[in-house]
């Protein structure tokens, strides 16, 4: 005994398949702010700390341990290099409401173009 697939009608499919891809942007949008979110908060928090220990050594020292732990626990996202640009995001865009908005409207990548022309300012 056939299985007959019933033909779904083109104009329902194209309704379900957009359905489908406006979540899936909506979904990658949100993590996306959300990813941003975290890496200014990180920034803002590393700074904190380096600041409260006021000495260049001990700051480059603690990044650097950060990185391996983070790196080693979540992937290369929080190598030493992005750990000194969220520092550089957070210090470039200290205030939280601020800087909220254009999260939503700008990727992490946005920012990481942005950091160097912000920081000839």
């Amino acid at each position: 005994m056939k299985h007959e697939m019933a033909s779904v009608p083109h104009e329902f499919m194209s309704e379900v398949k957009a359905l489908v891809e406006k979540t899936r942007n909506t979904i990658a949008q949100e993590v996306n702010q959300q990813m941003t979110y975290l890496y200014w908060q990180l920034g803002k928090r590393i700074n904190e700390e380096v600041l409260q220990g006021q000495r260049a050594d001990y700051g480059k020292k603690i990044v650097t341990s950060l990185s391996r732990q983070l790196t080693a626990d979540y992937g290369k996202s929080f190598s030493e290099k992005n750990l000194r640009k969220m520092m550089q995001f957070s210090a470039i865009f200290p205030d939280e409401n601020n800087v909220a908005p254009l999260m939503r409207q700008l990727s992490w990548t946005h920012f990481t173009l942005l950091i160097p022309i912000a920081d000839e300012f």
